[in-house]
């Protein structure tokens, strides 16, 4: 029970296939007590996942990008708790044409607007929920990532609020250490996401990835990125803050896929065989 007695805020659960979802799951499994969010046309969707948990939570109306729905719900949390021990950060956009090979065309008001989902909002959320995160001892403040230290095929102005996003998070870690709280990000391997689907030309990174993970990836499989987060959510891991874990099956960490075992017969440290009388 890793999380027991723990109150907590989850973003972004819209289908089975996203990480929030499987996240929401695992906490309740360890114990967790939950409040879910959604807004616009994707509220309807939240709700019905949140009847499909084991034990169905309250869903409330949040636009990460608006000030007014961040303090509303804020206010929900300190009458109904009174306090929360940790929040998942699940919320990413960026327009279509700022995707799959339109970096260079997309006009500043798209790229805002990736940046200011994707990002600012990170530190919107943090700022927002600090007095109920500091009311827990400081608590946990967790967001999804996707590796920003590369420029990635298709991803673009994503890639470039993702950037941003671990750059933030690292300030946010600073600036609300003292009150206690961790801030970390979980940088996932692709996975088959509405998000991951809606990005043209994806396929080029996350088809080869299970090849080059050096402990190989299910890209159907959310539930490894879901430990991690519930790790980070939990009192398990007091001294990291401001860190981007990956758990996308070591392929950060490799340049290429491994090569092929050498021959038996190959000389050690090279490629050319030994014949019988060299």
């Amino acid at each position: 029970m890793l999380l027991e007695n723990k109150r907590l805020l989850i973003t972004g659960v819209l289908t089975e296939s996203s990480i929030a979802w499987r996240v929401a799951r695992l906490a309740q499994e360890q114990g967790a007590e939950l409040v879910l969010t959604g807004f616009g046309r994707g509220l309807r969707l939240t709700e019905r996942m949140a009847g499909r948990l084991p034990h169905p939570p309250e869903v409330l109306e949040l636009d990460v990008t608006r000030e007014d729905h961040i303090a509303a719900v804020a206010q929900a949390l300190d009458i109904r708790w009174g306090r929360v021990d940790g929040v998942l950060h699940a919320v990413a956009f960026a327009p279509q044409h700022t995707l799959g090979g339109g970096f260079l065309a997309a006009p500043w008001a798209d790229a805002a607007t990736a940046l200011h989902v994707s990002a600012y909002s990170f530190v919107a959320v943090g700022r927002g929920f600090g007095d109920l995160l500091a009311g827990a001892g400081g608590g946990s403040l967790v967001g999804l990532d996707f590796d920003g230290s590369v420029a990635w095929p298709a991803y673009d102005w994503m890639g470039v609020a993702k950037s941003a996003l671990e750059s933030c998070c690292r300030y946010l870690a600073r600036d609300l250490g003292g009150r206690g709280t961790r801030v970390n990000l979980v940088a996932a391997g692709p996975l088959h996401t509405v998000a991951a689907r809606g990005i043209p030309g994806a396929e080029a990174v996350s088809g080869p990835w299970p090849h080059r993970a050096p402990l190989g990836w299910d890209l159907a499989d959310t539930e490894p990125v879901a430990r991690v987060v519930c790790a980070l959510l939990s009192d398990w891991m007091p001294a990291v803050t401001g860190e981007i874990v990956h758990a996308d099956g070591g392929a950060h960490a490799v340049g290429a896929p491994p090569l092929p075992p050498k021959d038996e017969h190959s000389s050690f440290g090279g490629t050319r065989r030994i014949h019988q009388g060299d």
